[in-house]
């Protein structure tokens, strides 16, 4: 984890994306299936990244994901579409950061219980070479940035 001071309160996010819930991302007893989720998560986390700006596209397009991490609070159904994703980087490491979620139906208070909380490790590789790279300073200090307290 980087020593620098995060830029986000506690309760903030370093960006929120509305996603919508279509009725293939149900299963039988009504609620989002889990596979769909990853699928809404990544919709979200794209978004998000994509808006990051293009100094930092090397950092976003050289991003692949190690490991996900979902547990679940409450139902999500497809009326509580959109769903509310809340992200912020949650740590980095010397070539990684994970990406911390807070999924919310829509309409759903920011500061009450999410229905949701996951993560995403994303592994930071060097694309001609197929090896892992470092995060360069200037990447840990924008991933810093969006860190919470």
């Amino acid at each position: 984890m980087s020593t620098d001071t995060p830029h986000l309160g506690k309760h903030e996010f370093a960006f929120e994306a509305q996603v919508p819930v279509r009725w293939s991302d149900m299963d039988a007893f009504g609620h989002i299936n889990h596979a769909r989720m990853v699928t809404l998560m990544e919709e979200a986390r794209v978004e998000w990244l994509l808006s990051a700006g293009p100094e930092y596209q090397p950092l976003i397009k050289s991003a692949m994901i190690v490991h996900v991490d979902i547990r679940y609070q409450s139902q999500l159904r497809h009326e509580d579409t959109p769903l509310q994703v809340g992200m912020w980087i949650k740590g980095f490491r010397s070539v990684d950061f994970t990406i911390g979620y807070e999924i919310r139906g829509s309409g759903a208070p920011v500061d009450g219980k999410a229905a949701c909380v996951a993560a995403t490790q994303m592994a930071v590789v060097d694309v001609e070479a197929h090896t892992l790279r470092r995060l360069a300073d200037e990447e840990k200090h924008y991933l810093a940035s969006w860190s919470r307290g």
